[in-house]
């Protein structure tokens, strides 16, 4: 019995051999490097490539059987921001994205609060509603919308009265479930009952101690909100049509049109892509940021 201990002992202590194939795998990480630094390659060339093409077209002079134009020009720009339907277009739009953005903001984070710190029993009423623009195809969600506005309030169609709440409703999933994230990963309970124990109010809880730490999930919440709104074309044409041309449906339009100038298309469709591309910059930073101050506080 003592000798097979020691034996035991023996073989306890000694070092480990390689097992087999790892040699075979630390000679085959080069090339998974190497296939996945291609894949995001081709993935960034195919995101990028008809981004860089319409912006070289809203340059061009003339583009013909060369693979670059022919020459270079910001007259298209010029001609589009003097047009004041290209103006209106531009301006509705976002005028349309903010409002929707303030309405789901000044909707969701106090019910979001609520849930959380008083009543949780809402909570399934919340998620069932920001699953709705989900399941229900948003042609679908416009046409309930005409029917019902006109049985009950025919003046509201085609205009902004009805514009707002449809694409707050649309909107209404992305920026709850950024903002219960927010609250979530806040502590925004704790937070409450820590301000409740030092004796401050509800305003100041929310103002003071709240708000700060959600700021984040807000703002992206918001922004989220603005790029649904600012690139929804489904409830415009349905609701509205051309009575409230969007940045979409001008796009839509043009397209359609025989004498149009895709020149100033093309410089509308590369202002699109602009502010897509600020509003996701804006929503990584703003993740990111969050990320970094909850790692600081623990």
């Amino acid at each position: 019995m003592a000798d097979l201990t020691r034996a035991a002992l023996r073989s306890a202590e000694a070092p480990l051999a390689p097992a087999r194939g790892w040699g075979a795998l630390g000679r085959l990480r080069p090339r998974g490097g190497l296939f996945a630094g291609l894949l995001l390659a081709a993935a960034v060339l195919y995101i990028l490539l008809p981004i860089a093409a319409v912006l070289l077209y809203s340059l061009a002079t003339r583009w013909t059987a060369d693979v670059l134009p022919d020459g270079y020009t910001l007259a298209h720009w010029a001609d589009g921001f003097a047009d004041a339907r290209f103006r209106a277009v531009l301006g509705r739009s976002l005028g349309l994205a903010v409002a929707t953005a303030a309405i789901d903001i000044l909707l969701v984070a106090p019910a979001c609060y609520w849930q959380r710190v008083r009543n949780p029993r809402i909570r399934p009423v919340l998620e069932t509603l920001a699953a709705i623009p989900f399941a229900v195809p948003i042609a679908v969600i416009a046409f309930g919308l005409l029917d019902v506005s006109g049985r009950f309030a025919p003046a509201l169609q085609g205009t902004l009265w009805l514009l707002v709440p449809a694409h707050a409703a649309v909107a209404f999933s992305f920026v709850y479930w950024s903002v219960d994230a927010a609250m979530a990963a806040a502590g925004v309970v704790g937070l409450t009952e820590a301000a409740r124990t030092c004796g401050a109010g509800l305003g100041p809880t929310l103002w003071r101690v709240i708000l700060p730490n959600v700021g984040p999930g807000l703002a992206s919440g918001a922004i989220l909100a603005f790029g649904v709104s600012f690139n929804e074309i489904a409830l415009v044409q349905i609701l509205a049509g051309d009575r409230f041309e969007t940045v979409p449906l001008y796009t839509l339009n043009l397209l359609k049109s025989t004498d149009a100038d895709f020149n100033v298309l093309a410089v509308m469709t590369t202002v699109s892509f602009a502010v897509t591309l600020l509003l996701s910059v804006g929503v990584v930073y703003l993740n990111r940021s969050a990320a970094d101050r909850r790692r600081a506080g623990a």
